[in-house]
């Protein structure tokens, strides 16, 4: 996201988070939130996502038609290509 182009945050709202930051941890209350201790239904990587790149690449034009005609309807191409890609990566540091 870009900075010039979010929403500034209203200005009693960033007094509320001021304030907050300010406490002392020892005064936070954090007694209405339950303490996780069963991670197994945890998913990794869920709200991480790496920045992406613009390029211009060239590839076999087999291999785009085939990930054009193989890709899920919520999801294009491209991403499916980046996927491959990252699984590659992924395998070659093991």
């Amino acid at each position: 996201m870009k900075k010039e182009h979010s929403n500034p945050v209203p200005a009693e709202i960033q007094a509320e988070i001021d304030a907050l930051v300010a406490l002392p941890e020892a005064e936070i209350d954090t007694n209405d939130l339950p303490e996780v201790r069963d991670w197994r239904g945890a998913k990794r990587g869920v709200f991480y996502r790496p920045i992406k790149q613009q390029i211009t690449l060239r590839l076999d034009a087999d291999l785009v038609d085939w990930f054009k005609n193989h890709h899920l309807q919520d999801e294009g191409y491209q991403t499916r290509i980046n996927r491959a890609l990252r699984e590659y990566v992924e395998s070659a540091r093991s």
